[in-house]
């Protein structure tokens, strides 16, 4: 395959031969599928967020001169259903190329189209018993119209089978090509701006104290949460352009550190909250967070996880609450609640409809186990009890 010139590169901090290339503009995208020769496509796309974004128009003249085909029929979170979908528009076109245009739904399908697609067993089966030397999918590029999930720069996808999400990870399915446009997110309204945004910092924020963190995914996460907390409540009650592009670098960034650390405690405890309560992902995640800050805070060598130790944790704990303005972690509680609270997001679970003992118990026994074994503080059942009771 004959390549023309590479396209202009977003400068962003990109130290790892495993990330995804970064571009600034939605337009550009003509440029990218020059330079992979690409004739055919396969557009996964939010139709609302494809329209109201700007992109449909932006992409007018790319889909026109190719042979495209637009999968767009799929509902918020992916199904095994929509994958399977997909895979038949992937069967249908050939395509050269893969690109999405949307949220985390659109775009976690898009990796989990371009990867299934190619290998030679069930859909089912790769999500139950990934592969252990899978093919390589063709390119797929993705353009978020959200500030918040960071599927653009991760190696992992999320699909839901039989009401059970799944987790689907492999270095092929991290996005050959990222485009960062924050104009993109103009047009998101407040609820779903605070909704990504709170993704985006409790994400960055777990990947600090997470026992995977490094070096270099402590230092995404703490450009994240400088930026998402800086620009965050603006940007949802009088955004400007440079808190819609700030909101794009930090949810970005948290995205990368992320896809090193994982997440920890309260992404764990959010998918119970959203799916039995209908709660936003975001929202549901933020739910805890400054529970299990404080709860981290009094680590112990009796249940210190991290092989780091408890004085490093400690510290940990300590730069994540400088880099929210305060002094101690108790402050640092009372901040994330006061920002919840100015972004018109509950704070207690009972304000979700979670009221009673049944109910919290219910939350507390659907806990994603794996996750809680990245949180710096062993969990208990009753420790985690008492975080659920402590916001109820």
């Amino acid at each position: 395959m004959t390549r023309s010139h590479e396209p202009f590169l977003l400068s962003m901090p990109n130290s790892r031969s495993d990330n995804s290339q970064v571009y600034d503009r939605l337009d550009r995208v003509g440029e990218i599928l020059d330079y992979l020769s690409c004739t055919s496509i396969l557009l996964v796309a939010d139709p609302v967020a494809f329209e109201q974004s700007g992109a449909s128009r932006l992409l007018e003249q790319v889909l026109e001169s190719r042979k495209a085909d637009v999968f767009s029929e799929f509902a918020p979170n992916p199904s095994l259903e929509a994958l399977e979908d997909g895979i038949r528009h992937y069967h249908s076109v050939q395509p050269d190329v893969i690109l999405a245009v949307g949220g985390g739904t659109a775009i976690d399908l898009a990796k989990l189209i371009g990867f299934c697609s190619v290998q030679e067993v069930d859909p089912v089966d790769l999500i139950k018993s990934p592969l252990s030397n899978p093919r390589k999918g063709v390119p797929v590029i993705v353009a978020p119209t959200t500030a918040g999930t960071g599927s653009e720069a991760t190696h992992f996808a999320v699909v839901y089978l039989e009401g059970q999400k799944y987790s689907v990870a492999h270095s092929y399915l991290l996005p050959d090509f990222a485009i960062l446009d924050s104009t993109l997110t103009n047009t998101m309204p407040p609820n779903i701006t605070a909704d990504t945004g709170l993704d985006a910092i409790c994400q960055a924020i777990e990947s600090m104290w997470s026992v995977r963190s490094t070096e270099e995914s402590i230092a995404y996460a703490t450009e994240s949460i400088q930026l998402a907390w800086r620009h965050l409540k603006t940007a949802v009650q009088r955004p400007s352009e440079d808190d819609r592009r700030a909101m794009c670098q930090a949810a970005h960034l948290a995205g990368k550190a992320i896809n090193i650390s994982k997440t920890t405690a309260p992404h764990a405890i959010s998918y119970t909250i959203t799916s039995r309560f209908g709660v936003a992902h975001g929202r549901a995640v933020a739910l805890t967070l400054g529970a299990v800050l404080g709860f981290n805070d009094k680590v112990s060598d009796s249940d210190c996880s991290d092989d780091r130790g408890v004085e490093y944790v400690r510290q940990i704990v300590g730069d994540i609450v400088q880099l929210l303005g305060f002094e101690t972690s108790q402050d640092a509680v009372h901040g994330i609640r006061d920002l919840l609270i100015a972004l018109d997001c509950p704070t207690k679970l009972s304000e979700v409809g979670a009221t009673t003992a049944e109910q919290i118990e219910d939350i507390a026994s659907r806990v994603n186990v794996n996750r809680l074994s990245n949180n710096p503080r062993r969990f208990t059942p009753e420790s985690l009890r008492t975080i659920l009771h402590s916001i109820r």
